[in-house]
């Protein structure tokens, strides 16, 4: 047990080594820029969607999210039924997955009956890039400038989204 200890100890150790001498930051990018990434996704209906098509004045809540994560599911069924408090609020839904696997959750969930919600594919992965995502759903939360507030990896409640956009 001991040895299997050591020989993880020394990995990571050259792991560590290799990463600073490659110049590797492990600082995300969303964590030295406060202002929301450009981005370019495409929508389910094949459109694109960009940063600049944001109404203005209003909170954005960025969400990368897999359409078969069941903590994807459960964010989205949450925002869902309290959809009504967020009224000054864009939702823009993020995936990697398949155009086909993205529909179906728009579908599933009738995402085109909520006009504060944009759903769709960045096919560039600049965002998960940016974010340095590890878990699904990453949810960034940015105000009305569009400066970054707060992530929550692997998803937020919304007893935590709530306060965060002042809307309690």
């Amino acid at each position: 047990m001991f040895q299997k200890f050591l020989v993880f100890c020394l990995i990571s150790i050259c792991i560590s080594t290799v990463n600073a001498q490659a110049g590797f930051d492990t600082i995300p990018p969303y964590k030295k820029d406060n202002r929301m990434p450009d981005f370019k996704i495409m929508r389910t209906d094949n459109s694109w969607f960009t940063k600049a098509q944001l109404p203005k004045n209003d909170f954005t809540v960025i969400i990368y999210f897999a359409p078969d994560c069941g903590h994807c599911q459960h964010e989205m069924k949450e925002i869902i039924k309290d959809i009504d408090k967020f009224n000054k609020v864009n939702f823009v839904w993020v995936s990697f997955k398949s155009m086909p696997e993205i529909t179906e959750f728009y579908v599933k969930y009738n995402i085109s009956k909520y006009p504060n919600m944009v759903m769709g594919r960045d096919l560039d992965y600049k965002l998960p890039s940016f974010y340095r995502v590890k878990f699904t759903p990453f949810v960034a939360v940015y105000d009305k400038k569009g400066l970054f507030i707060k992530a929550f990896e692997g998803g937020a409640e919304m007893k935590d989204l709530l306060p965060v956009l002042k809307l309690n």
